[in-house]
């Protein structure tokens, strides 16, 4: 099946999580581009193709009405009313329609393969893009990881060193309460 601007409108990609992948505003923008220019080319070849239809109906007009012109090449023959020269300019019209058609389409199917290429090139370059600032991300979340571990461990050091003063003055309290008093003097 043949692609049609119809097709490159209603293309839908899949979405991605956390904003991976595409950027979709220029995914969209790259596919109107696209449309735009596939309907100019597929205009253009329309209006060809009729032009050489018209022209291949005119020279078979002429052919009936001279008698013996082929499709290749007439045959001066002498007829009144001068049809042989006309039968000559119609295949020479018909000639330079076919080149002229020929042209375009070789122009159509480079413009398109160029904007492939393009496509492909675009394409590329965001995910490389896109893969780079996941890297510079990824890299930038270890560091702030790492950090965060670190201050994570200084406050379990911190809390070990204040429970083992703590438990020490406890024990010094207990100890200073489970030992006799010692008798105080009175005057």
């Amino acid at each position: 099946m043949a692609l049609t601007a119809e097709d490159i409108v209603n293309k839908r990609f899949q979405s991605t999580k956390f904003r991976e992948g595409y950027d979709q505003d220029e995914v969209d923008d790259f596919l109107d581009e696209v449309v735009v220019e596939m309907r100019r080319v597929l205009a253009e070849n329309d209006a060809l193709s009729q032009k050489l239809a018209a022209s291949e109906a005119r020279i078979a007009e002429l052919q009936r009405a001279g008698g013996s012109a082929s499709s290749v090449g007439v045959s001066p023959l002498p007829t009144a009313g001068g049809d042989v020269v006309e039968a000559e300019n119609a295949n020479n019209l018909l000639q330079l329609a076919r080149r002229l058609h020929e042209e375009h389409v070789r122009e159509g199917i480079q413009k398109r393969d160029e904007l492939i290429a393009e496509g492909h090139a675009q394409a590329a370059r965001i995910v490389q893009e896109a893969e780079t600032e996941h890297h510079q991300a990824k890299q930038r979340l270890f560091a702030e990881r790492q950090s965060i571990e670190g201050e994570v461990e200084q406050l379990r050091n911190f809390e070990r060193e204040y429970r083992a003063s703590l438990k020490a003055f406890i024990g010094q309290q207990v100890q200073n309460l489970d030992s006799p008093s010692l008798p105080t003097s009175r005057p």
